[in-house]
């Protein structure tokens, strides 16, 4: 016989996961009522699914930014998901929050994932890598998979996903994206952001915001 699980339940565990009414009702079921193991069997199922969820349309979200102390450089960030509902939740402005501190302390980053990257400019990488002095007397097919495991490195430099969370750094960016997927129930992308660095172009000593960003979480 299935457990009853009232209404006040299933709208408490709505409203901190984002899951459909009767997908809340069944996990509170199948967990006997129990909120955290509910939620953990929501994340799991989440996950299994969140590469199909990828190709919905996701066109609401919110713009986020992140001013690091001093005012040095700043952040703006726009992360979509599919509904308002979604938008407005704790936990998906949490992500938000968290992004927009991540490319704060990432500046080698530039592109938000390496399918943005454009084949000239891995055309000049190879490039530069294939002219290095250590590869000169390398045989071809050896030179070629060097070249290879280096452009691959310097891509994932470049884009956001493939960080590592600076809360986290047993997962990348693109993990605790589709852990927030599987959270709230809905496709979440991060389209694209602007950095302002202060006196960018201009003579100037040089910083490390990974350090004191991280230094900031830890405090």
């Amino acid at each position: 016989m299935a457990i009853q699980i009232s209404a006040q339940h299933v709208k408490e565990l709505r409203n901190k996961t984002g899951a459909g009414m009767m997908d809340c009702k069944k996990a509170l079921q199948a967990s006997s009522g129990d909120m955290n193991i509910a939620i953990e069997n929501l994340r799991q199922k989440g996950l299994a699914s969140a590469d199909k969820k990828s190709s919905r349309v996701a066109s609401e979200g919110i713009i986020e930014s992140y001013i690091h102390a001093g005012s040095r450089i700043g952040v703006i960030v726009e992360i979509n998901c599919e509904t308002d509902f979604v938008a407005r939740h704790s936990e998906f402005q949490k992500l938000a929050k968290n992004i927009a501190m991540q490319l704060v302390a990432c500046p080698s980053v530039e592109y938000v994932s390496v399918d943005e990257i454009s084949s000239e400019m891995i055309d000049q990488e190879k490039r530069i890598e294939s002219g290095k002095e250590d590869l000169v007397n390398k045989p071809e097919a050896i030179k070629e998979k060097i070249v290879a495991g280096r452009i691959d490195k310097r891509l994932k430099e470049l884009s956001l996903l493939d960080q590592a969370f600076i809360r986290n750094q047993d997962i990348s960016i693109e993990e605790l994206i589709k852990q927030h997927i599987a959270l709230l129930g809905e496709n979440i992308k991060v389209r694209r952001f602007q950095k302002f660095i202060l006196g960018e172009g201009l003579e100037k000593k040089s910083t490390d915001f990974y350090s004191e960003v991280a230094e900031i979480i830890k405090n």
